[in-house]
């Protein structure tokens, strides 16, 4: 069982910053691959929607993002710690959500959301 612990929601200006943090961890003694971890969006009244994820496999790293944060959000992700970050700049009223970290280890596996809130 991995469980995720997500932080750094918040309420924000518009064009402020704000940074999420999700750690991954599991039992003590237990080992995970993980092969994608990313973060998703859901907004009142909207479906769940991707934001970015970093996928990785035999070949290497990739990362994708939704159009609608392109250039504006970045994802990152530090192995040793089995944490994936979530920098988000020029923020605006429509990022406006409950953010999700999500892993993929076997099967996907969720945090508990944390809003972000983006005043005009």
């Amino acid at each position: 069982q991995v469980q995720l612990v997500e932080s750094g929601g918040g309420l924000v200006q518009a064009g402020g910053s704000l940074r999420l943090s999700c750690a991954a961890s599991t039992a003590p003694g237990s080992a995970f691959s993980i092969t994608a971890m990313g973060w998703y969006r859901q907004a009142p009244g909207k479906q769940r929607e991707l934001v970015a994820v970093i996928t990785s496999d035999s070949f290497g790293s990739r990362i994708t993002y939704a159009a609608s944060v392109k250039g504006r959000f970045t994802i990152s992700r530090d192995n040793a710690k089995n944490t994936v970050y979530l920098q988000m700049n020029s923020l605006k009223p429509d990022d406006t959500a409950v953010y999700y970290c999500s892993i993929h280890s076997r099967v996907y596996y969720w945090g508990q959301g944390t809003q972000v809130t983006v005043s005009s």
